[in-house]
């Protein structure tokens, strides 16, 4: 059993001071703000996993971006990220709109939950193995609470990277047992009766959608691949 509910872990992460000088930087963000923001009020906090408490599909991605989750307070909303990957979901059947919008609207995630594998923004989107680790706890503890989930979708490299150290931390069984990293490359993990899914997939940063390396089809495929993995 869970030791807290993913509320009270999500208000704890709002608080978290583990990373002052992430927090340092985000406030800077904050206060500064970019110029087609400048009317906004920025978040400048961790920013808490976003989605359904009773989740079957978990989604990890990298970190919040300075101008975007940092400002809106949630998870993938306020940059071109947010605007590849809401639609995607909302396709899927996983969100109840395709616009990325920030907190305190309507916007309902279905049978999915949104984390990171960090909760601060890092400059230049780089946050470090310190930081990586310093924030790690959090991904366990969401991971001990979501008793439901059947399929992780690990976002970009680190995103994915950091769900699989989540299960061999657990002492799942997970094969293949050595880390890689591809578009739709999966893993299996094993404990007792229960058996999860890791999916990877590019994350959709504006690097990859403007470039190609990640096209709509693509992603498309991968919340297909979820959704079929869940009737499973």
């Amino acid at each position: 059993m869970a030791e807290h509910t993913i509320d009270e872990i999500e208000r704890a992460v709002v608080g978290c001071e583990r990373c002052p000088e992430l927090r340092a930087y985000c406030a800077r963000v904050a206060a500064e703000k970019k110029r087609a923001y400048r009317d906004s009020t920025y978040w400048g906090k961790p920013v808490p996993a976003f989605g359904d408490p009773q989740a079957r599909v978990m989604l990890v991605g990298l970190a919040p971006g300075a101008h975007g989750s940092n400002r809106t307070g949630r998870m993938f909303t306020g940059d071109a990220s947010g605007d590849f990957l809401f639609p995607a979901l909302h396709r899927a059947g996983f969100a109840s709109a395709p616009p990325a919008l920030p907190a305190g609207d309507e916007l309902e995630l279905r049978d999915c939950i949104i984390t990171a594998a960090v909760r601060c923004a890092p400059p230049q989107n780089k946050p470090t193995p310190q930081q990586r680790r310093r924030c790690f706890p959090w991904l366990l503890a969401e991971f001990d609470a979501l008793a439901r989930v059947q399929v992780i979708v690990g976002l970009g490299s680190i995103g994915t990277q950091a769900a699989f150290s989540t299960l061999g931390e657990r002492g799942w069984l997970v094969e293949p047992a050595r880390f890689a990293f591809g578009h739709g490359l999966e893993f299996v993990a094993r404990s007792g009766k229960r058996r999860i899914t890791l999916v990877a997939s590019f994350h959709p940063s504006r690097q990859n959608t403007n470039t190609g390396k990640l096209t709509v089809p693509m992603f498309d495929t991968i919340f297909a691949r979820a959704n079929a993995l869940l009737r499973q």
